[in-house]
């Protein structure tokens, strides 16, 4: 009888002829070393690897390699901020995958594993972990886990749903321990995000608008996987050379906005730019309750983007306007709250963020300026604009309640008046 693995082989060879697909043929043959030597590196316990350095001196953008470094090491203590945990800290270890798919899965491999550090000198250290044969990734996953675990923090760009998931299912595969699972991670994707870029929120693009740095003759992303898969099959390493190349090109873009990040969130409101950094430096804060520099930040978000015109920088002042309301009610600066939920409703807003002012309004004039009249008025608006709509019965029930509230107190208060007089 044959055994299990032999049906399984059975099944899946192909149709066409007896021999076995060239794709398994180039994963499992491999018994002469192919010609590394045009990537510079070598082979260190078990693993291929390429360092490269580059100096303080360097020009990355609008910066040089050492300015980030410095920029990077007077704002390494706001890391938490960016971070889910308060023990995020130097040094900071920056890294990225360049994978046999794009999707993930547990049939994807990654074949390089770069790996960034800042020196003490001002320098920038690249080592990159290349999977040369299938049978070799057990002690490249090693000598990973003795990089990444060096770190205070670890830097990534999408690496929380992407890269770090991607390697744990590989050291899980060989039965190696997960090692860096409880160290702080910072993943840049979410607050770049927030601060420079909602579509098109690559390390190309961001690197280009917000370091400066342009990149020539890069090789694209979608076609790095078949150039290993190439490689396999020919042993021609000349294949790979550009995409070690893209791939250190990502880890010091990485580094470089991860700078520029905490450069920011240490400096404060007056380190933005734009209307967009500033309210994103509003979020960072009031997430962390630093009610202060937040209000701060949508302050100078609403400075900032007072100077812009069309419907985006309309949608941010409305994004800055409503986060000051909402800061200013917390810190008990009720006119304050106020005067901005009124500009909102003129400013015409998007519906939700206006029925939310007027429902502000009517509470603020009920309980905090006592103008009865004012509130009822905002309450029977309020109650308008929840008819109008397909509301929860709770939010209607509420709206029906408030104004029923405000009318008794108007009615108590007018039968007072008549005892009085």
């Amino acid at each position: 009888m044959s055994s299990l693995r032999d049906r399984l082989r059975e099944v899946i060879k192909p149709a066409n002829s007896g021999a076995p697909d060239v794709g398994v043929v180039s994963a499992v043959r491999r018994t002469v070393d192919v010609d590394l030597s045009v990537l510079g590196g070598e082979w260190v316990d078990g693993s291929f690897v390429v360092e490269h350095r580059s100096a303080p001196g360097a020009r990355y953008g609008r910066a040089t390699i050492g300015d980030l470094a410095s920029r990077l090491r007077a704002a390494a203590h706001e890391a938490p901020l960016v971070c889910s945990t308060e023990a995020a800290r130097p040094p900071f270890i920056f890294f990225d995958l360049e994978t046999t798919g794009l999707s993930g899965g547990a049939g994807t491999q990654a074949f390089l594993v770069g790996i960034g550090w800042f020196e003490d000198d001002g320098s920038f250290t690249t080592r990159q972990h290349l999977l040369v044969r299938h049978a070799d990734e057990r002690g490249m996953l090693r000598a990973v886990a003795g990089d990444l675990t060096r770190g205070g923090a670890l830097v990534s760009f999408n690496g929380k749903s992407f890269d770090a998931p991607l390697l744990e299912t590989r050291y899980l595969f060989h039965r190696l321990e997960w090692a860096v699972g409880g160290q702080p991670h910072i993943d840049v994707l979410h607050p770049a995000r927030r601060f420079w870029k909602e579509d098109e929120c690559s390390l190309a693009v961001l690197e280009q608008q917000v370091l400066g740095a342009w990149r020539d003759d890069d090789v694209s992303g979608f076609e790095i996987p078949s150039r290993y898969f190439q490689f396999l099959r020919s042993g021609d390493a000349r294949l790979l050379s550009a995409v070690l190349e893209h791939n250190r090109r990502d880890l010091v873009s990485l580094a470089g906005l991860t700078s520029r990040l905490l450069e920011l969130v240490s400096g404060g409101p007056d380190f933005a730019e734009n209307a967009r950094e500033a309210l994103g430096l509003g979020y960072v804060y009031a997430r962390r309750r630093d009610n202060e520099r937040a209000i701060g930040a949508f302050e100078r978000a609403m400075t900032l983007g007072a100077r812009k015109t069309g419907r985006r920088a309309a949608e941010l002042r409305a994004e800055a306007l409503r986060s000051l309301a909402i800061l200013y009610r917390r810190a008990r600066r009720y006119e304050d709250a106020a005067r901005c939920w009124i500009s909102l409703i003129q400013s015409g807003c998007a519906e939700n963020v206006e029925r939310e002012a007027i429902e502000a309004l009517a509470i603020h004039h009920e309980h905090r300026a006592r103008d009865l009249a004012t509130a009822k008025a905002f309450a029977v608006q309020n109650l308008t604009r929840v008819a109008s709509r397909v509301a929860r019965p709770t939010v209607a029930q509420a709206a029906r309640q408030r104004l029923a509230r405000i009318e008794r107190k108007i009615g108590e208060a007018g039968r007072l008046g008549e005892l009085l007089s």
